[in-house]
């Protein structure tokens, strides 16, 4: 029986760092090593980090990453390597070095560039021509990168043709709510549908406003998926293919040999690589018993949070962060967030009550702070809030109290916030949620002040259903009750509530979604049901905030369409439905 270990590295790169990088590919080129691995695959980019974005414009970052590439290769003794780098003939190319036994024995170049979303490959690289299928372990091995695989016609059509009976493709694939699913049945199709093995290797960890989620996988022949890796953790996944019973599969699977051969000359090209023969049997290390960590729908989105804190803070050098603690539900959740992201130590909270505060919400930010053993400095306001408003109450005089006389109160929080941070060098974390960026509703140089903007992809219903995941993963709840029931308000004005100024939560949500998410037009979104003048008004007030938006610190992307890298509008545009 053909035997060939499989390896999947899915770790977690820091753009930039190519000699950093170099280190993880290393130890885990020791760790496949010490469990017989034939051939450990890593994710697209690994040497520069993923999307390494116009760092690509540097000669020598270039020149930098292909000597750290080569210098991998030279270090793959006993063992057969696939890792992504930018490869530099004539252009550059999204590339796969396969490298064995100290030596480089081929280069993949990515033949389909996703320019859509949060991708701009067109702008960096040349796409490839050559799908390559290599003999490694007497097994016929394609190697593609990420996109490649989502095309039928792709380049492992070609390296079916070329007899490759397991496809090694390699990942940087970004997270967003439910993405998990909807690449296992992409890849289980694929896998059938050619009749071979295939692996897919991502990465995991933060990257800006990306988080790439790992659950590498492998699907037989028949498209059942025999192996995956955990969620959001660095892993080295291990599993052995049994090429002999790919080939019986494919025997007994007719449509290889009826498609369309002719078609995929325009694909690309097939080479034939040989790397190693068959070895033979050949005594294994028994494989490790391992449960990998699978997140249910809510709990996924909440460590996709966690990763994409951690990650952006760590890599950017911070120890701390610094939020400002309301008592309200988005500055909890950001606080447990941050708290499991990096600990009880690297997080300060800041209440800073006014005259509108209530003393509910001070004795909850206490209660959250102390749950969640955290730090907690309280700041009242109340004595700049009457200076400003001494000054300026000559050129304010004879006219009414408005949004100006509210926004100060959160301006002179930001500010405090900012003072703090400049003194010690934390990270501010802003509060808001995904509604609030929708709608505008939030403070331009208040509440909006900050570094990372953690929950600005998360709607403000999904905040309250992360909170309850939060409470039910400990002994007992962190977030205390009150906090839960009492209804949104920001506090500017007596007895102000969210709802004085937006719909409901749970009909404005819907509707953000078809308009923002899912580009419905006003029409559209009335023929769902929705009151028509409450749609003009969601609809005027998402248009008119877009400069708004320009100015908030990146945020975490958790759903198919964040603001930022994935929605890019005019800030001058007087398009208008209605």
């Amino acid at each position: 029986m053909r035997t060939l270990r499989l390896g999947m590295a899915q770790v977690n790169p820091t753009v930039g760092d190519l000699e950093g990088n170099a280190h993880k590919v290393l130890e885990f080129l020791k760790e496949a090593r010490d469990l017989d691995v034939d051939l450990v695959a890593f994710p697209e980019l690994v040497i520069t980090g993923y999307p390494p974005e116009d760092l690509l414009f540097k000669p020598q970052f270039i020149q930098d990453n292909l000597k750290v590439m080569r210098e991998v290769a030279s270090r793959t003794q006993g063992i057969t390597a696939v890792y992504g780098f930018v490869d530099a003939q004539g252009d550059i190319h999204n590339a796969a070095a396969v490298a064995s036994d100290g030596r480089l024995v081929g280069i993949y170049h990515k033949m389909f560039l996703p320019t859509y979303g949060v991708f701009d490959e067109d702008r960096y690289f040349k796409p490839g021509r050559t799908c390559p299928v290599f003999t490694i372990n007497g097994v016929a091995v394609g190697v593609n990168i990420c996109e490649d695989i989502w095309y039928a016609m792709g380049p492992t059509a070609v390296q079916r043709e070329a007899d490759a009976e397991l496809i090694v493709n390699i990942n940087g694939s970004p997270y967003h709510a439910g993405k998990r699913l909807s690449r296992e049945k992409m890849l289980a199709t694929r896998a059938s549908d050619n009749g071979l093995y295939i692996s897919y290797t991502n990465m995991v960890g933060g990257q800006d406003e990306l988080v790439f989620d790992g659950g590498s996988m492998v699907f037989d022949p028949s498209g059942d998926r025999i192996a995956i890796g955990s969620q959001f953790a660095e892993e080295l996944v291990v599993v052995d293919i049994n090429a002999d019973a790919g080939l019986r599969a494919r025997l007994h699977d007719p449509r290889r040999r009826k498609g369309n051969l002719p078609n995929l000359a325009v694909v690309g090209t097939p080479e034939r690589v040989f790397v190693s023969g068959d070895p033979g049997s050949k005594a294994r290390r028994p494989l490790p018993q391992r449960t990998p960590a699978i997140y249910d729908p809510v709990g996924e989105v909440y460590t996709a949070l966690v990763t994409g804190t951690r990650d952006y803070i760590r890599k950017s050098g911070f120890q701390r962060v610094i939020i400002g603690m309301s008592g309200g539900i988005d500055s909890t959740l950001v606080a447990c967030v941050a708290a499991d992201a990096l600990g009880k130590e690297g997080v300060l909270g800041v209440a800073m009550p006014s005259r509108y505060s209530s003393e509910g919400s001070i004795l909850d930010a206490r209660s959250v702070a102390e749950n969640l053993g955290m730090d907690l400095w309280v700041i009242p306001i109340e004595e700049a809030f009457s200076a400003y408003l001494n000054t300026l109450e000559p050129h304010f005089r004879d006219t009414k109290p408005n949004v100006a006389e509210e926004n100060i109160q959160a301006r002179i929080r930001g500010n405090l916030l900012m003072a703090i941070s400049n003194k010690f060098g934390w990270l501010v974390l802003t509060t808001g949620n995904k509604s609030e960026m929708a709608t505008g509703y939030a403070t331009l140089y208040g509440d909006m002040a900050g570094g990372l903007a953690v929950i600005k992809d998360v709607p403000k219903t999904l905040v309250y259903r992360l909170a309850e995941w939060r409470n039910s993963q400990g002994p007992k709840p962190v977030i205390p009750q009150a906090v839960m029931a009492k209804p949104p308000s920001a506090e500017l004005r007596p007895d102000q509530k969210d709802e004085d100024t937006l719909p409901p939560y749970a009909v404005l949500d819907p509707i953000l979604k078809a308009y923002v998410e899912e580009d419905k037009s006003y029409g559209e979104i009335v023929g769902m049901g929705y009151d028509a003048e409450m749609v003009k008004q969601i609809i005027a007030m998402v248009d008119r905030n877009e400069y708004k938006r320009r100015q908030a610190p990146p945020g975490v992307k958790i759903t198919p369409r964040a603001f930022g890298r994935d929605r890019r509008l005019p800030l001058v545009n007087r398009y208008r439905q209605f």
